[in-house]
């Protein structure tokens, strides 16, 4: 009752006779419940692909004039579309669709549906030939005020149809919350709503239209449909066909999966059930290329069958195959009467079924609460799709995706670490305080601002990764590395005597009357001596990410003219493991005179490379050998008090200790390897094990 009304009127949308959205409508839902793993999902023709069929029809004629037909056309996009799903679910890469998020799907939907019913109200008011209904959006708006006031006979039928449909909605929507005893009645009530204004509005048209030449009809109507399956046949493909459609292809088969995709997972959510995406893919493709045999043209999920066999409570895929009987039916049966189906109430069935893809303003401005980035994107889909084309606005939705996923990997939000130490609120519960590590710059509204966020010892850099450590976001990470110690931490040797001939090409050093203050803020600063990197979130790590931990460790050393140490925590990848290990790092010992690259570019001659200054045969100098005005403020002890000081618990009132833990007195085994001694298991270890082992003291 719902599938052949909308059936028809999406055929019109394809540039199609009627009788071939029947055909995609029965070979649809009949495949569907073999190959289904979603009970509630009823494919078919849907407003959004028959749009991009008709678009896709009309620029291949428009090059080959009446070489191809139109259903040749449909059919030879179905089968090259519904082989390249088929190809991707059988492969097992559906995961692709996931690269789109849910506010691109839902912008170009929302442009599409926009699109789509601008593009029938000429129709509805019998202006359509008077204008260029598959201009851009707005110039159809535009040019259907300016002719609004010829309308024809259409209006009467195409209005009072929409407004019938609405009245029949929101009266059987508003009855269940009022009448709750009445709410099954409603709801089928609500749903033979198209069959009920197609019957009516039919029967009208025919008591007033019946015996009337072409020539004296008032208004438009859909004319004869053949009963039957009249054109049964292989599809036609040729090179020169596909040759056309190719350019169209990625964006036929993006409306396939994501339309569909999105639908089944959101009854799978709604009814608490997990779809499969592969599988699905693989039915679409299925129906696709099968349904050419029967000159269906491209068909994909419905969000509005779907939601009605939802609320009808279906329980399996199967029940597809009576609703696919009943079309047949209807093919053999009931074809004559279709004749008499005013057009302008298949265009009022068409804006009324367009409209639930309009997302709502309250769906809208929930993409901007949770990501301003992804709202973005969803404007920009609506306003491609409007002012341009449809295909503008999925690519737009493709393309800002991506770039905004890569910016994402790119550019991470890393932190420097501080410490804070949490004190339990029952005292009494035995509970013994702990310490987190929180950003040090919190302007967030994350952490509350009043908590004081003690910094790490002098010297010491931690630093928390947020995303994978890989060859777009490596470099970038190195260089905020790098400059956060030369912010906070001092020069290792004193260059103030330093002639500028003397000095690095890029480094000219101070200006002489910015000299003696630079010199004075440097002097209270200590000298970095370990940098502590927390790699909990850090799932993978590739090679130009190892070269540019070894890069961030040869300038950081150089910095501070002396051996830096590099902890690391949170490591439970193997692979992660194994890459840092093979960079030199976790093991403590380093010969620091190995290859300077993990994988060169050329090829190297590592013996004729620097000797590190640090690495040179020469005394370690002593904090205050290294500090040239003898008084450094914190320098000026070891780290090895700084730390222990640190660490020190604190008192209670009653004199007792304030500890984050307690030793086991009993017999342990490591958690890590003790081969790798620089890999802790989280950021309190790494800490600690500066502290006891002794390996940063100087």
């Amino acid at each position: 009752m719902v599938l052949v009304p909308q059936s028809l009127s999406y055929a019109r949308l394809a540039q199609l006779p009627p009788e071939y959205g029947l055909y995609s409508s029965f070979i649809g839902v009949l495949t569907y419940a073999f190959f289904a793993t979603s009970k509630d999902v009823s494919i078919g023709p849907v407003a959004v692909m028959s749009l991009a069929t008709g678009n896709i029809v009309i620029a291949v004629q428009d090059k080959f004039g009446d070489l191809y037909s139109a259903p040749v056309i449909a059919t030879c996009l179905a089968f090259i579309c519904g082989f390249v799903v088929l190809a991707i679910g059988l492969v097992r890469i559906g995961w692709i669709v996931e690269f789109i998020p849910q506010p691109a799907v839902s912008g170009f939907m929302t442009g599409s549906a926009i699109n789509i019913a601008a593009g029938q109200i000429p129709a509805l008011f019998g202006i359509a030939k008077r204008l260029d209904t598959r201009a851009a959006t707005y110039k159809v708006i535009i040019n259907t005020f300016k002719n609004l006031h010829l309308s024809t006979l259409d209006a009467a039928y195409g209005v009072t149809a929409l407004v019938a449909l609405y009245t029949f909605k929101w009266t059987f929507t508003y009855l269940p919350k009022r009448y709750p005893r009445f709410a099954r009645a409603a709801f089928f009530c609500q749903a033979l709503r198209h069959a009920l204004v197609i019957i009516v509005w039919t029967i009208i048209s025919w008591r007033t239209q019946v015996g009337r030449t072409a020539a004296e009809r008032q208004i438009a109507l859909v004319g004869s449909v053949p009963a039957g399956l009249q054109h049964l046949g292989p599809p036609v493909v040729t090179t020169e066909l596909l040759g056309a459609i190719g350019p169209h292809i990625p964006v036929a088969t993006i409306v396939l999966l994501l339309e569909h995709i999105s639908i089944a997972k959101s009854f799978g959510r709604l009814n608490g059930y997990k779809i499969n995406p592969n599988q699905e893919l693989i039915a679409i493709g299925v129906n696709n290329t099968l349904g050419t045999l029967f000159a269906a043209y491209p068909s994909t999920g419905s969000f509005s069958r779907s939601a009605l066999k939802s609320k009808s409570g279906v329980r399996t895929p199967a029940a597809g195959i009576p609703t696919g009987l009943c079309v047949l039916i209807a093919l053999y049966a009931l074809a004559p009467a279709f004749f008499y189906i005013p057009n302008a109430v298949l265009s009022a069935l068409i804006i009324h079924a367009v409209a639930d893809l309009v997302a709502s303003p309250k769906q809208s401005i929930g993409f901007w609460r949770v990501s301003p980035l992804e709202y973005v994107i969803f404007v920009g889909a609506v306003m491609w799709s409007i002012f341009y084309s449809i295909e503008a606005g999925i690519y737009w939705s493709l393309a800002t995706s991506i770039a905004l996923l890569l910016f994402r990997i790119a550019r991470p939000k890393g932190h420097f670490l501080g410490r804070v130490r949490i004190q339990p609120e029952n005292v009494e519960s035995g509970a013994e305080p702990r310490d987190v590590y929180v950003p040090l710059c919190s302007s967030s509204g994350v952490t509350n601002r009043d908590v004081k966020v003690e910094a790490p010892p002098p010297g010491i850099i931690i630093y928390r990764f947020e995303e994978s450590f890989l060859y777009p976001n490596a470099s970038y990470i190195n260089d905020r590395l790098v400059e956060h110690v030369k912010q906070v931490t001092r020069r290792g040797k004193d260059m103030s005597n330093v002639s500028k001939g003397d000095r690095p090409w890029n480094d000219p050093g101070p200006k002489a009357k910015d000299a003696a203050a630079i010199a004075e803020r440097d002097s209270a600063k200590p000298i970095c001596r370990a940098v502590v990197l927390d790699f909990a979130a850090v799932a993978n790590l590739d090679t130009t990410g190892v070269q540019n931990l070894i890069d961030t460790r040869k300038a950081v050393e150089k910095w501070a003219d002396r051996p830096v140490e590099f902890h690391f925590c949170g490591i439970l990848s193997p692979w992660i493991r194994r890459a840092l290990i093979a960079g030199g790092f976790g093991i403590g010992q380093l010969d620091r005179r190995g290859a300077l690259e993990v994988a060169p570019v050329v090829p190297q001659d590592n013996s004729r490379a620097p000797e590190p200054s640090s690495q040179r045969e020469q005394p370690r100098p002593t904090d205050e050998e290294s500090d040239p005005s003898g008084s450094s403020g914190s320098s000026s002890n070891s780290l090895k008090d700084e730390l222990e000081k640190y660490n020190q618990p604190k008192q209670n009132q009653d004199g007792t200790n304030q500890r984050p833990g307690s030793i086991n007195s009993q017999a342990t085994i490591t958690l890590l390897d003790r081969s790798t001694p620089f890999f802790h298991f989280d950021l309190a270890d790494a800490l600690n094990t500066l502290g006891l082992n002794g390996h940063v003291v100087i």
